[in-house]
């Protein structure tokens, strides 16, 4: 079956959000309103990495800027997201608008996969090997249990 570039592009764009978001989750938790679920206890890295005091001030050297800049580009998404939405469901949708706002979200996502992948390997440099596999099994273990918002508010 075909599908328009459009769904595709949307697909994509989707992808690499939801792959953001999983990213971010796993480097630091995002507080929730309700405790985490037994299946995904909060993680504090630097302790379950158990990072000797020189890797723990290199680490948090890294972390801030990086949270800094992962937090606005968040707003910048949400921001735009909230824009797409109400062009979608306006009276009359605006498709060049939709269109101009799905590809400003894409380039946001874009730009927040490569500081989590630049993020992830300066993590990855100042870890030891034994460190490295603890973290790649808690990131791989994360991933395989998330689901996206859309996932959960369509499975309601």
């Amino acid at each position: 079956m075909k599908h328009p570039a459009w769904i595709r592009t949307l697909l994509a764009v989707s992808l690499a959000l939801n792959l953001g978001v999983l990213a971010a989750l796993a480097l630091r938790p995002a507080p929730v309103a309700s405790p985490p679920s037994a299946s995904q206890p909060a993680v504090h890295l630097p302790d379950y990495l158990q990072l000797t005091p020189e890797q723990r001030a290199r680490w948090d050297a890294l972390e801030a800027p990086f949270l800094h800049d992962l937090s606005a580009n968040w707003s910048d998404i949400r921001r735009h997201r909230d824009a797409l939405v109400r062009h979608i469901f306006a009276a009359t949708p605006d498709r060049a608008a939709i269109d101009a706002e799905q590809a400003t979200i894409g380039r946001l996502q874009a730009a927040q996969q490569q500081r989590v992948i630049a993020q992830l390997l300066a993590e990855r440099a100042l870890l030891e090997e034994g460190q490295r596999e603890r973290l790649l099994h808690l990131l791989l273990s994360r991933y395989a249990e998330e689901a996206t918002e859309e996932e959960l508010l369509h499975r309601k």
